[in-house]
């Protein structure tokens, strides 16, 4: 609960200090085509098990169909993607024409040359403020490496150095 004087602009400008990497996560609507979006709301969990979390808006057009899917594909995106971000940010009839991709054995999206990849069992969901946050089971995972895509600050941003 908040507090009444609780200023909510300061709050957005203070996590902005916090710098995340971006993702594109996606799976199959219930007409088996693609859907993803770009969210930097990506965290680890846990080794053992293998855990992920990620959050979403209780307002995207999208919600029911992540609750109900039984896996999700994470694509971390590389410094050069900044323009599938932001693709997969509006609206698009269908983010992934002209994105390229692959499609794994379980028949989910991952972005071509992103530095890392995961693919998900979708274990748990947990209702919190506005958001719904997502428990992953990791089933599959790669990492390419590369030089990550980043947010800071409301704002795309690079690292000085990948050492």
């Amino acid at each position: 609960m908040r507090t009444p004087h609780f200023d909510s602009a300061r709050l957005r400008q203070a996590l902005g200090q916090f710098a995340t990497g971006i993702t594109v996560i996606a799976t199959r609507d219930e007409h088996e085509h693609f859907i993803g979006l770009t969210v930097n709301s990506f965290n680890s969990v846990s080794l053992e098990p293998p855990l992920i979390l990620w959050s979403l808006s209780k307002r995207s057009r999208y919600l029911a169909t992540f609750r109900q899917c039984s896996h999700y594909s994470i694509s971390v995106l590389a410094a050069h993607q900044q323009d599938i971000s932001q693709r997969f940010s509006t609206r698009h009839a269908d983010r992934f024409q002209q994105v390229e991709h692959h499609v794994t054995e379980l028949g989910l999206p991952l972005i071509n040359d992103a530095c890392a990849h995961f693919e998900c069992r979708n274990r748990h969901q947990y209702d919190e403020g506005d958001h719904v946050i997502f428990i992953g089971l990791v089933e599959h995972c790669s990492a390419q490496g590369g030089e990550p895509l980043l947010y800071f600050n409301s704002g795309y941003a690079r690292l000085l150095s990948a050492t």
